[in-house]
C-alpha cells in the first residue's frame, strides 16, 4: 500500500496545502476579531462570535463524523475547502458594494464553522490511508507544527493586511488558502477505502457505532472520559490568558502577546520533538502524561506573585502549558489512527471534536462567573489541581479494575 517513500511526497503535498489555507484561515479570523471589536466596541458582540464559531461544532460534529466514513473523504476536504472559500469571496464582495451590518459576520464565522467541523474528521481520517501506522507519530507532529506555526503567523499576516487594506482584501486570503489546499489534495490519489456492511446503517446507528470504538478499547476509554472532564476546567483558559496580563499582572497589551507567543513556542517545540527524535510506543500512557502535565502547569500559574517577576514565570510556564497539550494529543490522534478500523475513524475523530466544543462554552458558563468574583489567577488554580486530581483518579480507576480482571496495565 505505502510504495517506499512515495508516502512521504502525498503526505508533503496535503500537509502543505492543509498549512497554507491554516495560514489564511487564521490570518482572516484574527482579521475579523479586530473588526468586529473596532466596529461594536462589545464584549457582548465578541462573546457572541464565539459561540456562533463553536456551535456548529457541536450540531454537526456527529454527521460530519459519519460523512467522513460514508462518502470520499478527499471530496469532503475539497468541499469544505471550497465552501469557506466561497463564502468569504461572496461577504468580500457584498462588503466592498455595500454597507452591511455587523451582525452579518455571524453569517461568515457560523458557514467557516461548519466547514471546520467537516473537514476536521475527514482530514484526520485520510492521513492513515497515506501514512505507514509507524510513522503515524511523526507525521501527527508535523501537522501539530503546522498547526502551532499557522496559530503564530497567522495573526500576524492577519494583522498586517487589516492594518493595510480594508476588510474586504483581507477576506480574500482565505480564498486564495482555500484553492491552493484543495489543488494540492486534488494532486494526490487517495487509496481507495474497502468499506463494510456497516456502511448501511442508518445514521443513528452509525454514530452509535462511533462511540463503540471508544466503549471496546477500554484504554482509550478512559483516556477519552479523562479528557473530557479535565477539558471543561482547561478550556477556558485559553480565554483567560489575556485577563492574567492586563488584570492580574497590570501588564499592557504587547506583554498578552508574549504569552500568546509563549503558549506557541511551546506547540513548535513539542511538535518539533515528536516529528523528528522522539519514538513513543505507548501512546496512551505518554497521552495521560500530556493530561497530568497540563493540570500541573495550570496549577502552579495560579500560585504566581502579581510582580513582574510572576508574570516572567508565567510567560515561561505558558511554554509548558503550549507542550504539554500536545504531548497529550499528538499521541492520542496516532493511536485512534493506528487502532480503529479506517471505515469507522472519521466517527471516533468526531466524537473528540464535539468532546472539545461542548466543554468550552460550558466551562466558559461555569467559571466565568467564578474567576470574575475570585481572580482569574484562583482558576488556574483550581482548574490545575481538579485536571490533575481527576487524571490521576481515572488512572487509579482503571489500574483497579484491570487488576480485578487480571488485565495489564497501560502499555500501550
Amino acid at each position: 500500500m505505502f510504495e517506499k517513500d512515495k508516502w512521504k511526497t502525498k503526505f508533503s503535498i496535503v500537509a502543505l496545502g492543509q498549512a497554507i489555507s491554516l495560514l489564511g484561515s487564521h490570518g482572516v479570523q484574527f482579521a475579523m476579531i479586530w473588526w468586529l471589536a473596532e466596529q461594536t466596541s462589545s464584549p457582548l458582540m465578541l462573546g457572541l462570535s464565539g459561540l456562533v464559531a463553536y456551535l456548529p461544532m457541536t450540531l454537526f460534529s456527529p454527521l460530519a463524523g459519519i460523512a467522513a466514513d460514508r462518502f470520499h473523504r478527499k471530496f469532503i476536504c475539497i468541499f469544505s475547502d471550497m465552501a469557506m472559500g466561497v463564502i468569504a469571496l461572496v461577504y468580500a464582495v457584498c462588503l466592498l458594494l455595500f454597507d452591511l451590518p455587523v451582525w452579518t459576520v455571524f453569517i461568515m464565522l457560523c458557514v467557516r464553522g461548519i466547514g471546520s467541523t467537516f473537514q476536521q474528521p475527514a482530514i484526520q481520517s485520510i492521513i492513515p490511508q497515506l501514512v505507514p501506522s509507524d510513522q503515524l507519530v511523526k507525521t501527527n507532529g508535523w501537522m501539530q507544527l503546522m498547526n502551532a506555526g499557522s496559530f503564530l503567523l497567522g495573526p500576524v499576516i492577519g494583522a498586517s493586511l487589516y492594518a493595510a487594506f480594508p476588510m474586504s482584501v483581507v477576506l480574500m486570503s482565505d480564498v486564495v488558502g482555500a484553492i491552493l489546499a484543495s489543488i494540492a489534495l486534488a494532486a494526490v490519489k487517495i487509496p481507495k477505502l474497502e468499506k463494510s456492511q456497516e456502511a448501511k446503517q442508518n445514521m443513528l446507528e452509525e454514530f452509535k457505532e462511533g462511540l463503540r470504538v471508544f466503549q471496546r478499547d477500554r484504554k482509550l476509554f478512559y483516556l477519552v472520559m479523562a479528557e473530557a472532564l479535565c477539558m471543561f476546567f482547561y478550556a477556558p483558559l485559553s480565554s483567560f490568558y489575556p485577563l492574567m496580563t492586563s488584570d492580574y499582572f497590570n501588564l499592557s497589551a504587547m506583554y498578552g502577546s508574549v504569552v500568546e507567543l509563549s503558549f506557541a513556542v511551546g506547540m513548535i517545540a513539542s511538535s518539533l520533538l515528536f516529528s523528528s527524535v522522539l519514538k513513543i510506543k505507548r501512546k496512551i500512557r505518554v497521552s495521560f502524561i500530556g493530561l497530568l502535565g497540563m493540570g500541573a502547569v495550570s496549577a502552579a500559574c495560579g500560585i504566581l506573585p502579581s510582580v513582574f517577576v510572576g508574570w516572567i514565570l508565567f510567560a515561561i510556564l505558558c511554554v509548558g502549558l503550549g507542550a504539554s497539550g500536545n504531548v497529550h494529543s499528538i499521541p492520542l490522534t496516532a493511536y485512534i489512527q493506528k487502532t480503529v478500523e479506517a471505515e469507522k475513524m472519521g466517527r471516533a475523530f468526531s466524537v473528540l471534536t464535539l468532546i472539545s466544543s461542548v466543554t468550552m462554552p460550558v466551562g466558559l458558563l461555569f467559571s466565568s462567573p467564578i474567576a470574575e468574583k475570585v481572580g482569574v489567577q484562583v482558576w488556574f488554580f483550581i482548574a490545575g489541581i481538579a485536571i490533575v486530581a481527576m487524571t490521576a483518579a481515572i488512572l487509579l480507576w482503571y489500574r483497579l479494575k484491570n487488576i480485578q480482571k487480571g488485565g495489564k496495565k497501560l502499555d500501550s
